[in-house]
């Protein structure tokens, strides 16, 4: 009845025949920029797909063509694993399921994370939530290229945590500068208090002027929750970028990291005086060895608390800013599909490694993502990004990196995990989850609660098919299978055969799989046939049935055969995944507030697809907003009245209120 009297208020004096478009996506997500690129041609600065160009690159429809697969291509080998680690070669540290974390930059953390500590982003903690439940903790660091110009303030208008100011253009990545109060620390010390999350911050260090808030609060306020506190990010990008005078070096940034750490032994606000991070190169200008030829471990290992680096494999800054040299998506997806790729990436950081290592502190890879200056379109968030992500990330993990943090931007930006909705489409859309984000969920479960996990690579057949062991507590646990092979027919799925030297293969394994119809696809992407789903539709909650494949092992024969897709990857377990995986109800996050107070219900599309509408025209006929006009404008009222209740109707929020612990 009463939406009956709504619709009757909104068509009061304006009874004409219309037809309503009912189900319609919003003008600012609808696009011609669906493209596949052709075979032969490829997107340009100047010829680029409408969807590269046009709108917020996060929602980006661009889609590539896959590339064809080899056709020499072993389809069926075979994995001859050690029942024990004892007698693995190569084997790698003890690894955690938070080995995957997210670097958040400081100037969209407010989107993601929360407007202040009293209002949380419910999509958010989920996500989180997910993760958590396979890995037992997240770890995430809040700064980028912003937290370098970061400045505190006692307060900022309207509750915010953080707020943008214009910074210097010199800069590439035109990030703006940051403004932020107390408030910043108390989101994340809210939210692990509902999620299991560790931090890292950054000390700004855009200049010498030391400006150590940042460290104070943090540790104030978040106490054992902070990780650790960076110093100085991408420092051999500082002279391109002008933020130093010429001829600055490596020395010249062991001098200032030795200046900053006098700085923070002299204040007594900052207790830990032994949480410091760097030295955080992109490997561009510098490369890791011409920072330890300074001696940088040896004379500051008792201030930090990790090594760190930071790397992207490619870049679209040409596009972006127009620097560097243009980077063609079509032409460079292949070599994102290949496990070449994961060992290019860490063949530059393998001493690194090592020296941390001996040093007593574990490296990780502070930020990293598929492409610098935003990512590339129809690459960074196709379902090929997923497999890479994988790759990328066991490879890591094989060669001793401890952790690694994926970057998460705004909405200018093609490789988030996970993307907020634009502030005027937040009342009726989602979030939205990239293809990186079943990556960080993937790995997550690999190595899962255990924190004594340790793998091995394995790969033994081409490229196309790498392959890992995982080991918990010295005894075969789980197998990782990838496929970057596109081929829809099937007649590019592989069958590993598993064998176990030492022991028995049991008599049936658990698989989970990742899928999708191709390597291009960025929709309807699945781990163990759930999803979060498409573009404006996750709430951070798994949707669909939970599907473990069980696949019958031949004992007499000791082997068990894993088939996977034409792409694909599969997690084989050894034992029941319930005994190494938590399967309890997962801790989900409700809205308790909402940024619309009043009128929060829903309408059920068949009522609105019953109800007339109004063209342009028709509406132009029920008056004017402007003083004197006496057109119709009292029927303008009573039809304006009438929307706006309609619209409170439809609207809600996506927040939850807490009590923030000061």
């Amino acid at each position: 009845m009463l939406l009956t009297a709504l619709w009757r208020l909104c068509s009061f004096s304006t009874a004409s025949a219309a037809v309503t478009v009912y189900g319609q996506i919003p003008f600012g997500q609808t696009s011609a920029a669906t493209s596949v690129t052709a075979a032969g041609s490829s997107a340009s600065p100047t010829n680029a797909p409408p969807g590269a160009v046009q709108g917020l690159a996060a929602y980006d429809e661009t889609v590539l063509r896959p590339p064809d697969p080899p056709q020499d291509q072993a389809l069926s080998f075979t994995l001859n694993l050690a029942q024990s680690s004892a007698s693995v070669a190569g084997l790698s540290i003890m690894q955690h399921g938070s080995f995957y974390g997210f670097s958040i930059e400081m100037s969209v953390v407010t989107q993601i994370m929360g407007k202040n500590a009293s209002h949380l982003q419910v999509p958010f903690l989920n996500l989180m939530g997910l993760i958590q439940q396979r890995s037992g903790g997240i770890n995430i660091r809040v700064g980028g290229n912003t937290q370098d110009f970061a400045v505190y303030v006692d307060s900022i208008p309207d509750g915010h945590a953080t707020t943008k100011e214009k910074s210097d253009l010199k800069n590439p990545t035109l990030t703006p500068a940051v403004l932020y109060t107390k408030e910043l620390f108390y989101i994340a010390s809210n939210i692990s208090s509902l999620v299991n999350v560790k931090w890292y911050f950054g000390i700004p260090f855009n200049d010498t002027n030391w400006r150590l808030q940042i460290a104070e609060h943090s540790q104030a306020i978040l106490g054992d929750n902070l990780l650790g506190l960076q110093c100085g990010n991408e420092p051999d990008y500082y002279l391109a970028h002008g933020h130093r005078n010429p001829g600055y070096g490596p020395f010249d940034y062991f001098g200032e990291f030795g200046d900053l750490i006098t700085a923070i032994r002299n204040n007594p606000n900052i207790p830990r005086k032994n949480i410091l991070i760097g030295p955080s190169l992109a490997s561009g200008p510098w490369t890791p060895e011409q920072m330890w030829e300074t001696g940088y471990l040896d004379a500051y290992k008792d201030s930090l608390v990790a090594v760190t680096m930071e790397h992207y494999p490619s870049n679209n800054c040409f596009v972006r800013f127009n620097l560097a040299s243009y980077v063609d998506p079509q032409a460079t997806f292949p070599s994102f599909l290949t496990h070449q790729a994961a060992l290019d990436f860490v063949r530059m950081y393998r001493n690194t490694s090592n020296l941390a290592r001996e040093a007593g502190k574990p490296f990780i890879m502070f930020e990293m993502n598929t492409a610098t200056c935003g990512g590339l379109p129809g690459i960074s968030d196709s379902f090929g990004a997923a497999l890479w992500g994988i790759d990328m990330g066991l490879t890591m993990a094989a060669t001793n990196f401890s952790h690694a943090l994926l970057h998460v931007g705004g909405q200018n930006v093609y490789y988030n995990p996970f993307t907020a909705p634009p502030t005027n489409q937040s009342t009726f859309n989602q979030w939205t989850v990239g293809a990186l984000y079943y990556s960080v969920l993937v790995v997550a479960e690999v190595f899962g609660k255990s924190n004594v996990s340790q793998i091995v690579d394995t790969s033994n057949n081409g490229p196309f098919t790498p392959s890992y062991a995982i080991y918990d507590n010295g005894a075969l646990s789980k197998v990782a299978l990838l496929n970057f092979m596109n081929d829809p027919s099937g007649a590019h799925d592989i069958t590993a055969t598993i064998t176990v030297n030492g022991g028995q293969v049991p008599p049936e394994v658990h698989v989970k799989y990742l899928a999708a119809e191709s390597v291009s696809v960025k929709t309807n992407i699945t781990w163990a046939s759930q999803t979060l789903g498409n573009k404006f539709e996750v709430d951070g909650r798994l949707k669909g049935s939970l599907d473990i494949i069980r696949i019958a092992c031949d004992q007499s024969a000791n082997l068990c055969r894993v088939p996977v897709k034409a792409p694909g990857f599969a997690l084989v377990f050894m034992t029941d995944p319930a005994r190494l995986v938590t399967e309890e109800a997962l801790t989900t996050f409700q809205t308790t507030a909402y940024t619309k107070t009043v009128n929060t219900a829903t309408v059920d599309p068949s009522v609105l697809a019953t109800s007339n509408g109004h063209s342009g025209k028709e509406r132009s006929r029920l008056g004017s907003t402007s003083p004197g006009s006496m057109s119709g404008a009292e029927g303008l009222r009573t039809w304006a009245s009438g929307v706006t209740v309609l619209l409170a109707l439809l609207s809600g929020g996506v927040v939850v209120v807490m009590a923030s612990a000061r």
